[in-house]
């Protein structure tokens, strides 16, 4: 059985950056898409970011571009999200997934599986 295991979450002020690590295990990813999905409180689910696991094909949301970097560790199985200038509005559990494809879908519904979450907050 695959796991997620999330780490690096933790409070940041505004304009500050934190990096979100994301430790795959349990079975082979190298034809997988993994990503980043977060959920402010009192909000759905969004899309964040996601790769592909061997094609390097990327997806980001509008609102990180630019300031989000997805990237990816073959040999550790580990994805990592890069946050630089964060904002308020970013204050959320992030989520790390993955999926049986290798295509990085922006749908929560395509994602097969899910990591327990960690938080991020920003402050003023």
């Amino acid at each position: 059985q695959a796991q997620l295991v999330e780490s690096g979450g933790g409070l940041v002020q505004a304009g500050g950056s934190l990096r979100l690590s994301c430790a795959a295990s349990g079975r082979t990813f190298g034809s997988y898409a993994m990503g980043w999905f977060r959920q402010a409180p009192g909000k759905e689910r969004e899309f964040v970011a996601a790769l592909s696991w061997s094609l390097g094909n990327s997806a980001y949301t509008d609102s990180v571009k630019g300031r989000f970097t997805i990237s990816r560790d073959n040999a550790k199985n580990t994805v990592f999200l890069q946050m630089n200038s964060l904002k308020l509005e970013d204050t959320a559990v992030y989520y790390c997934v993955a999926r049986r494809n290798n295509w990085p879908s922006r749908r929560p519904g395509d994602y097969d599986y899910w990591g327990q979450g960690t938080q991020v907050t920003v402050s003023s």
